[in-house]
């Protein structure tokens, strides 16, 4: 299955990969845990990106807004990649590819060349995909109850 498809449900395609025991029922469970992940995070990037658009639409121009929203874009295509890198990780790699950061150094190198292009707005759209990162981690924590949250 690839992040492409819609569907978060495992779909074996040979017997090989239809799960009989308890590790493969595990894996099958965890790369659903993956989808869903990777599917909530790529939903609250894109929400975000969008306000955050139209809020700098509003308050500076569109100019910087459309330049903000370029590298928003770059940031969910980076996310999207990390994504199929991290579901190729267990079966076929061993370890991460680096070509990712490509993406935004030719976004830099674009920006800084092309005039009508601004940097900072891009490379703080670019980061958009860490702020829903910390949104993230911050709803996980303060919704899993631990006790150490609940000390003075």
């Amino acid at each position: 299955m690839s992040l492409s498809d819609e569907s978060t449900d495992p779909t074996p395609t040979t017997q090989q990969d239809t799960p009989t025991g308890s590790s493969d029922t595990e894996s099958v469970s965890s790369m659903q845990e993956f989808y869903q992940l990777y599917q909530e995070l790529l939903l609250i990037t894109l929400v975000l990106t969008g306000i955050i658009f139209f809020s700098v639409w509003f308050f500076y121009s569109l100019n910087i807004a459309l330049n903000y929203l370029l590298g928003g874009c770059t940031g969910v295509i980076y996310l999207r990649m990390l994504a199929k890198d991290v579901e190729r990780l267990g079966n076929q790699k061993q370890q991460l590819s680096k070509t990712r950061l490509a993406l935004l150094v030719a976004l830099i190198l674009l920006a800084s060349r092309w005039n009508q292009l601004l940097i900072l707005p891009i490379f703080l759209g670019f980061l958009t995909y860490k702020a829903t990162l910390i949104i993230y981690v911050i709803r996980v924590t303060l919704l899993s109850g631990e006790p150490w949250l609940r000390q003075p």
